[in-house]
């Protein structure tokens, strides 16, 4: 089965870099780094809780976009500016994933992120059917 390359979607904002939003390969989606950036790609900076429920709002449209549901991402990546807005952040991770169906994660504090982002957070999804 050859490997499916998503570039656009309905709510996924442009790339800002030459790379695809998401690959599929077999029964796997892989969701490149999403940042808080809005539908016509204009980052938008805020509290670490509003960057992220931007970044997972375009995690979860380039999930979409590959045919993969947010139901079906198991696994995770946060990178923080600050790990001190990891608080705020598992309050939202709780919200947007169902208790017994939350992906495994890693976080970790990077040095430094596009356009002076406080979060980014990239994903892999495992198709169930």
């Amino acid at each position: 089965m050859p490997h499916h390359f998503v570039t656009s979607g309905p709510g996924l904002p442009p790339a800002p870099s030459p790379i695809s939003q998401a690959v599929v390969a077999g029964t796997h989606c892989y969701i490149s780094g999403q940042l808080a950036v809005d539908r016509a790609g204009g980052f938008q900076a805020g509290t670490a809780r509003d960057e992220a429920a931007l970044a997972f709002r375009n995690v979860f449209a380039a999930a979409e976009a590959a045919g993969c549901g947010r139901h079906e991402i198991v696994y995770v990546d946060v990178a923080f500016i600050d790990l001190a807005d990891v608080a705020d952040v598992n309050a939202l991770y709780a919200e947007l994933f169902a208790e017994g169906r939350r992906p495994a994660r890693t976080i970790y504090q990077a040095a430094a992120l596009p356009y002076g982002g406080r979060i980014k957070v990239q994903t892999v999804a495992v198709r169930e059917s």
